[in-house]
């Protein structure tokens, strides 16, 4: 997958995950698969709303649906994750708290080279 790739899907997670309710959806999916019945009723939407939903979060690759008969079971999709996953990863290495971080960088920049004498006056 290149940047680009990976840029749009990342585009298409975050907007899927910028409703709450779809986020709820994920919570619900997240412990173990489901009807779409049952996540409507954990959720607290109707069934016309929660499809709109799941449309969305099918698309972002972040459920998927197995049909069994009359009945449409979801699970997560873990995978749909790994680009954000990804994505953040690429943060750690440089985090630390907010405050030690950024002290730190005003100290490097601002900081006198141990070599250059400072003049008197």
């Amino acid at each position: 997958m290149n940047h680009q790739e990976d840029d749009e899907r990342l585009d298409a997670v975050f907007a899927a995950l910028a409703s709450p309710h779809r986020r709820r959806v994920v919570d619900v999916l997240a412990s173990q698969p489901a009807s779409i019945q049952q996540v409507a009723e954990q959720v607290g939407l109707s069934l016309t709303a929660i499809n709109r939903h799941l449309a969305v979060l099918e698309a972002a690759g972040l459920i998927r649906r197995l049909k069994s008969g009359r009945v449409n079971f979801l699970a997560v999709r873990r995978e749909g994750l790994l680009a954000v996953r990804r994505w953040l990863d690429g943060y750690s290495p440089h985090w630390g708290s907010d405050t030690e971080t950024l002290e730190n960088y005003v100290a490097a920049i601002t900081r006198t080279p141990a070599n250059k004498k400072e003049s008197t006056p």
